[in-house]
């Protein structure tokens, strides 16, 4: 700590007034301006230390928070922000903090806090450094990292930073939700019938598949004629309505059965962001009614149904309006221009860093080192230090994960928002990068481990490492990890790369195929033994689009799978997707699909964004008061056979008043 509050005379203290604070941070921004390395860095690392908080003058972590948020604002309007960007391979720490920071919202905010934090998401969304939005300068960073031309790049915080970035510019969920009802209300369409998340909040997890041995002890006990009882449980909050258990008793026959699947369920975990909805007290029952009335209400499912629009006329009219629309400049428009010419090259850097942070890969000599950054100068030579680099490597590599999943999944989502064939082709570069394949393997590992790790040190955590005297750490309590059951972190990561495969799969008969090829039914069949209900819910997604394709045999030895599929995932108008139906027989043409998807998307970039289009596709002026306003030049020889037009034109015709009066209304 005293070396960070020393690395310059004149590190901000928070019993200086405003003036002097302000009259600190300009002299800091003249430091800045220095050509000597090592001055710049030090400058560089006391605005750091500002905006954490100027943590060794407080003591408590609350006071860090405040002056973080405090010192952050300060920091903006001054114009720090625009400053670090020429330093930002070097400030990446300073930049995270100062997005972080100004996107979230509290009780305690000031008006002009409200307002920086406005211009601010404008600032970062438009085009003002160089021509191009403040996330596509991050993508640069990223395919240069991973074409080994700046491997010093601390990659971890870039993609942090990427990931902040996008959810401040574009929003998060909450903000797509809100912009979708926007969106309909604006094109006439209907509301929407719910908000998914919502749905997903009231839902149970379900427990995961029985094991082989378990399955073989109730067998044999069946034999000998006991009857099987079910031992007490203490039952948490999300068991409380005591539903039937739908994947139990799965048939043995079950080809993934392995000895993974004899870990035991994680119970009653759901989303952070889920638990002031979820761990609530069940409600008080309803009052008694007569047996006849209560007997006719039957259960519902949670999806209300839904019919594909492509089917319906008045759909495909709203679709071609789109054609000829004004094009609003949002972030994603903004950024998508900007991202289209290397668009290939940010998707595949991106999964490259995916593939060399998964727990499954290992390390090869042509893989990209994700670790530089993390790495210290001098390897650890005693059993404490080698733990604690475990730990911080394992962690590391999870945040990557965390970063790009949320990154992939939030990008889709907005483009898909935005323009459907903005989402197609980012969606086609995934897939042609092997997104897929990269998924499953990701999930072809001990699922519950990776749910249940503990690569994290709560002392070590900021800010209370900073403000908290150290405790000794011993290679026990290093073992002994967390009070947590599971980890946060991992779990997140994991329903984002489920989703990001269910948006790459639905209603693509070629993709879907892909996931039967792959062997995907056994990776996902044991992920079900994660009980949380909005990973089960996804993942019986992905078993959904490919039973039919799965065979009689399949279907027959993974009933209650079925039976939860149908309980908890929407259903369609006609949806047979318990059955084959000649199925089999449908030729799989895998690159004639893709092809045209790619000519139809390859069409929209040209008529959209190409300078040189074709007038064909140029704007037309429909609206009948302003063409006949418009001024038109008329050739001479008009002028001169002007009365004989008029009167074989207008006055020798009669003229249909009402039919005239029926237009204009």
């Amino acid at each position: 700590q005293s070396d960070m509050t020393h690395l310059v005379s004149f590190t901000l203290s928070l019993s200086l007034c405003s003036e002097q604070q302000r009259a600190y941070v300009m002299r800091l921004l003249d430091a800045l301006e220095v050509t000597d390395r090592d001055k710049r860095l030090k400058v560089a690392r006391a605005i750091l230390y500002l905006a954490q908080g100027v943590f060794d003058e407080c003591d408590t972590d609350t006071d860090v928070i405040h002056w973080s948020r405090h010192n952050v604002f300060l920091l903006y309007d001054m114009g720090v922000f625009t400053a670090l960007l020429e330093l930002l391979s070097m400030e990446m720490d300073v930049s995270t903090t100062v997005v972080r920071t100004i996107r979230l919202q509290t009780e305690d905010d000031r008006p002009e806090w409200r307002t920086a934090r406005e211009a601010f998401k404008t600032e970062l969304g438009s085009p003002l450094y160089n021509g191009e939005p403040f996330s596509l300068l991050l993508f640069t960073m990223v395919t240069k990292f991973c074409s080994m031309n700046a491997p010093h790049f601390p990659m971890k915080k870039v993609l942090l930073l990427l990931w902040k970035t996008i959810l401040f510019t574009m929003g998060g969920f909450e903000e797509l939700q809100e912009m979708k009802v926007r969106g309909r209300e604006r094109l006439s369409l209907p509301p929407l019938p719910e908000d998914s998340i919502k749905v997903i909040r009231s839902m149970r997890a379900a427990s995961p598949p029985a094991s082989a041995m378990e399955l073989i002890e109730q067998q044999q006990q069946a034999k000998r004629g006991r009857r099987s009882r079910r031992p007490l449980v203490k039952q948490d909050s999300l068991d409380t309505y005591n539903e039937r258990d739908p994947f139990k008793n799965d048939d043995a026959r079950d080809e993934e059965e392995d000895g993974e699947d004899a870990d035991s369920g994680i119970e009653g975990e759901v989303d952070p962001l889920d638990r002031d909805v979820i761990i609530q007290p069940p409600p008080p029952p309803p009052p008694l009614r007569p047996p006849t009335e209560r007997a006719s209400l039957p259960k519902g499912l949670p999806w209300a149904p839904k019919v594909r629009e492509k089917d319906i006329e008045h759909f495909l009219e709203t679709s071609r309006n789109k054609f000829i629309e004004d094009v609003d400049e949002t972030p994603t428009e903004i950024l998508y221009l900007g991202m289209l010419p290397n668009l290939s090259q940010y998707v595949i850097a991106l999964l490259k860093l995916l593939l060399a942070a998964a727990p499954t890969s290992k390390a090869k000599t042509d893989s990209i080192n994700i670790l530089a950054d993390v790495l210290p100068e001098e390897m650890p030579i005693t059993v404490l230090q080698s733990m604690k680099l475990g730990i911080d490597v394992n962690r590391h590599k999870e945040i990557i994960v965390k970063a790009i999943s949320a990154l992939l999944l939030l990008l889709l989502k907005h483009l898909k928002l935005n323009h459907i064939y903005q989402f197609e082709i980012v969606s086609q570069h995934l897939v042609f990068a092997n997104c897929i394949p990269l998924i499953l393997k990701f999930f072809n590992q001990n699922i519950m481990s990776y749910i249940s790790a503990k690569n994290s040190i709560c002392v070590l955590d900021f800010p209370h490492c900073v403000v908290h005297e150290m405790p000794e750490l011993t290679a026990e309590s290093l073992e002994a990890g967390d009070s947590n059951q599971f980890c946060w972190r991992n779990l997140f990561s994991c329903i984002n790369l489920l989703r990001i495969l269910n948006k790459l799969t639905k209603w693509k008969h070629s993709r879907t195929m892909m996931l039967v090829v792959f062997k995907s039914a056994p990776i996902l069949k044991r992920a079900l033994k994660v009980k949380q209900a909005m990973m089960q819910l996804y993942v019986l997604k992905l078993l959904k689009i490919q039973t039919k394709y799965l065979g009689r045999q399949w279907r027959k030895s993974n009933m209650k799978t079925m039976s939860a599929i149908y309980q908890k995932v929407r259903h369609r108008l006609n949806d047979d997707w318990a059955y084959g139906n000649d199925i089999d027989a449908r030729p799989w043409d895998f690159q004639a699909e893709e092809c045209a998807l790619r000519e139809s998307i390859e069409k929209f970039n040209s008529r959209r964004y190409d300078k040189n289009q074709n007038g064909e596709f140029a704007p037309v002026d429909n609206c009948l008061q302003s063409v006949l306003g418009q001024r038109v030049e008329l050739p001479e020889d008009f002028h001169y056979s002007y009365e004989m037009w008029l009167e074989r034109e207008v006055f020798s015709q009669p003229i249909q008043w009402e039919g005239l009066l029926q237009q204009a209304q």
